[in-house]
C-alpha cells in the first residue's frame, strides 16, 4: 500500500476539493460514499460543497470511509510517525 504525502489544508474550500478528490481516487460515487457512512447522496454532496457544515466527529467518519486520516501538526513540524509509534484510533460508528 503506497502512501501519499500529507496535504496541507488551510481553508474550507481546500478541504472541499480534497474530500472530492479522495472519493474519486477510490472510484466511489457520492451515493457509494453515502452508503459507507450511512447518509444519502444529497448529504455527501452537501459535505463536499461545505465541509464546515459537519462536526469533527462526522469529518473523521468521512475520512475513515475514504481511507484517509486527519493529522494535526504545528507549522513546519510535520514528520511522519514510525509505524510502531502510531496510535490506532477508534473506528467511528454511524451517528448521523
Amino acid at each position: 500500500m503506497s502512501s501519499s504525502p500529507p496535504t496541507v489544508i488551510q481553508a474550507a474550500g481546500q478541504l472541499s476539493a480534497h474530500l472530492k478528490s479522495l472519493r474519486k481516487a477510490l472510484g466511489l460515487t457520492q451515493a457509494e460514499l453515502g452508503q459507507r457512512i450511512g447518509v444519502k447522496q444529497v448529504r455527501v454532496a452537501d459535505i463536499e460543497r461545505d465541509p464546515g457544515s459537519i462536526s469533527v466527529e462526522q469529518l473523521l467518519e468521512v475520512l475513515h470511509a475514504l481511507n484517509a486520516r486527519l493529522l494535526l501538526a504545528r507549522n513546519g513540524t510535520y514528520a511522519p510517525a514510525s509505524s510502531n509509534a502510531a496510535v490506532k484510533a477508534k473506528e467511528p460508528g454511524p451517528s448521523w
